[in-house]
Formats: C-alpha cells, structure tokens, sequence
C-alpha cells in the first residue's frame, strides 16, 4: 500500500482550551448602490450587522471598498446610473463606524448587539464593464478602480489584483460558463483547464466561489470545484472554495455566506483564513442535485432554522473526525465522488463520525476528501483535506490544445456583440424586476 499523510487546511486550529479559535460567519461578496445593487451602502452594511455576521467586504463592481466612514469613489457611469433611479449613496460617521466595529450601534429593536462586525476594506469585483460575466473579487488592494477588464477573460483580472498587492478568487464560473443552460460544460477539459491553469500561474489567486447568491445562474460549481482540484492539486496548488452572497437586494443576505476558523476578529486573521482556507461554505438556497444533494430545490433565505455546520475538523493518520451539528446528512467525498454517507441517527446525536481512509479499497490513490453537511435548510461543506504520498509537484504547461482553444474563445469575445447582446437580455429581466418592486416582493 502506497504510503501518504493528510494535509488538513485546518491542523493549525486549536480547536478547544486556552486560546482556542472562534468561528466567525462573514460575506465577501456584497453589492450596494455604489454600483449596482439595490440597496444603499448604509442600508447593505446594516442589513449584516443585524443579521449577525461578523466581518464584511463591500465589493461594488470596479469601486474598491474603504473604511465605513469614507466615501466610496463616485465613477461618472454610476453617478448617472444612480441619477436615473433617484438612488442616494450614504456612508457612516466616523462615531458610527467605531460603534459598528465595538457592536455598541444599535440594533432595530434599540439594543445593543454587543459584539462588532469587522469592516474588510480593499474589495473590488473586477472586470465591471464585461458583458460575460468574468468577474474575480480582489482584496487587501488600494487602487484597481474602475478595471474594466476583456471580455470572457478572467485572467486579466487576477493578473491586475496580483500586481496590485492583493489576494483574489474567481466569482460564479458557472454563470459565465452558463451551466444553468447546459450543465456539461463543468465537465469541458478545457474550461476545466482554463481556471486551473490560472489558479497555477498567480499565485495571489486562492480559490473560486462554489456557492453564489441563490445559486440560480452557478448550481453546479460544486462539481467543478472537484474537477479544478484534480487538475491543480498534482502540481501543487490548493483550490479553496468560496461562499458569498453577491448581494444586490436584501432578501439574498442570507442566502450563501462563509465562516472562518480564526483566533481572533482581524484583518489579519481574515487573510490569512482566506489563503489557508480554515472555512466553511454554506449555502441556504440550491437547486436539487442527484450527486450531491438536495434532492429538492431548496430555499431558505432568511429562515430563522439553523443551518448544519462542522465545529471540528481533525485528522490522526489517515482518519479524518468531523463534528458536525444541525444535519440529517453527512456526505465524504473523494476526487468528487461520493464514498461514504452518514444519516443523522438520535443514538449518535453527538454528531461525531469518523473515516478511517485504510477502510476504503484504493483510498491511498486519493487526491482529496472533503466533506458535506446537509439539512432541509442548507449545505455546509468543508474545504479539500488532501493526501500526500511525497511526489513532487509536477512542472506546469499549457497545452498546445488549450493554447488553440484560448484563442478561439477570444475571437468570439467581440465587446460591442457581447454588449449589445446582453442589454437585450437585459430588458426582459429588468421588466420583470420592476414588476416584482411594485408587487413589494422584489427577487434577483
């Protein structure tokens, strides 16, 4: 039997005891009227706050977030944009911002939250004036403003974040790749190729979103989340999976969100989670998925029921031990396919399982496994525990195929076709809004 260690994202948390780590629920995707969201700056940040979370990043698209008592800059297109729908862009006080960072702001019901939400400055989508959707957040940056990028190249981006001194994950690849359409598509090699192939070539680059929104555009990211970590981890390179809102109206506040495993509420802590992936990805609106689950569309938003989570991810050996609360079921999940599955039972409702890898045949030719808690109220996964037998990472070059295939997609990647094209895909859906607003049940 070949020989190997697991590499856990999560051997540096102390999980319990003195000096023991917390576990913070935050967003890093959030829009506000800045840009194109629906809803002002005050009202977006307040509308976290009082939903409990615990850090947050403003990443209007090309408007690079700052501290919540500075004015966002005001780009001529948004400034009209704002102008045609009678927006207002508002900020705090420098006294507001301190009592949001010590919980001492008042919640809606006057009390004091008693604990603070950590503003992440530096957030940015990038790429705002393409019409293909290739967006990527980039973070811990001081300029980049107004990036508008090319069309159907996320690289572009990455690359301007990475010079820019910052940190980035690539936003909902299933809605550029248009998976809601045809589902296939997380299966192209190339496709597959072409966001591990940028994951291999920055380094700034960390991960991409597994859950986005309602997950309406993106329900299959998962699955190419799988394939990307099989084509990046023989050569080295960890893929962390991200979760966030994308939030544009209130409702999809709590539709997806992180946690991270941190020793404390800082900026320096939220980086460091970011680029060791000590989180968890939660989602509480998906489409039903045969592989993974749910086996029903699922819509949750802003239940108050409790979503399932893991509190402790441990390994010994080749045993991996979660403990999870708030599940029906447990799903371990090796190169994306399923090899074991855990069902709540009332006799263990310790909710600790174990996986001892020895007791699967072929588990030492594992790349990863990684875990699944789900409920008729979300899905929590773990990042990629991975197996490694010692062999050095293999050299990376793109190949001649995928160099063939990247030029094809760029001859097709004609801006004013592109545009014109997606403001008359546009128009229906704005209709569709403006109806629902009137109705007072507007939905994204």
């Amino acid at each position: 039997m070949k020989n190997y260690r697991l590499v856990s994202p999560y051997e540096s948390v102390v999980w319990d005891g003195e000096g023991a780590w917390n576990r913070y629920k935050g967003n890093l995707h959030t829009h506000s009227v800045a840009s194109d969201g629906e809803m002002d700056l005050r009202d977006a940040i307040l509308a976290y706050y009082n939903r409990d979370f615990d850090f947050l990043a403003m990443t209007d698209h090309g408007v690079t977030g700052r501290p919540w008592d500075e004015c966002p800059s005001k780009p001529l297109m948004y400034r009209a944009f704002r102008a045609m729908r009678h927006y207002d862009l508002n900020w705090f006080t420098t006294q507001e911002s301190k009592a949001l960072a010590d919980g001492s702001f008042p919640l809606p019901d006057g009390k004091q939250r008693g604990k603070g939400m950590l503003c992440v400055p530096g957030g940015n989508e990038m790429c705002n004036l393409t019409a293909t959707k290739t967006h990527v957040n980039g973070f811990f940056m001081k300029g980049c403003e107004m990036f508008g990028g090319k069309e159907n190249d996320y690289e572009c981006a990455v690359k301007a974040v990475e010079e820019n001194g910052g940190v980035s994950f690539m936003n909902h690849p299933g809605s550029w790749l248009n998976t809601n359409k045809d589902k296939n598509k997380i299966h192209d090699p190339f496709m597959i190729h072409y966001f591990g192939n940028i994951l291999l070539k920055y380094p700034t680059c960390l991960g991409m979103e597994v859950f986005n929104e309602k997950n309406s555009s993106t329900p299959w990211d998962r699955h190419l989340w799988d394939h990307v970590l099989q084509y990046c981890l023989p050569h080295g390179k960890k893929v962390i999976a991200f979760s966030n809102g994308d939030m544009h109206i209130e409702r999809d506040v709590d539709s997806s969100f992180c946690y991270f495993f941190m020793p404390d509420l800082t900026l320096d802590s939220v980086k460091t989670a970011m680029q060791t992936g000590t989180s968890l990805c939660v989602t509480r609106m998906i489409r039903a998925d045969e592989t993974f689950g749910p086996e029903q569309d699922m819509d949750k938003r802003n239940d108050p029921s409790p979503v399932p989570l893991f509190d402790r991810i441990e390994t010994k050996n080749h045993t991996i031990t979660v403990s999870a609360t708030d599940f029906d079921r447990i799903l371990w999940i090796a190169d994306g396919k399923v090899i074991k599955e855990e069902k709540f039972d009332a006799i263990q409702a310790n909710g600790i399982f174990s996986l001892d890898l020895d007791s699967i045949d072929g588990a030492e030719n594992f790349l990863y496994v990684r875990m699944q808690a789900s409920s008729e109220n979300g899905i929590c996964l773990t990042q990629a525990i991975v197996l490694d037998d010692g062999t050095p990472p293999k050299p990376h070059t793109v190949s001649e195929e995928d160099i063939k295939a990247l030029k094809a997609l760029r001859r097709k990647s004609n801006r004013f076709v592109l545009i014109v094209g997606g403001i008359l895909g546009e128009i229906p859906y704005r209709i569709r809004l403006m109806k629902a607003r009137k109705q007072g049940n507007a939905d994204r």
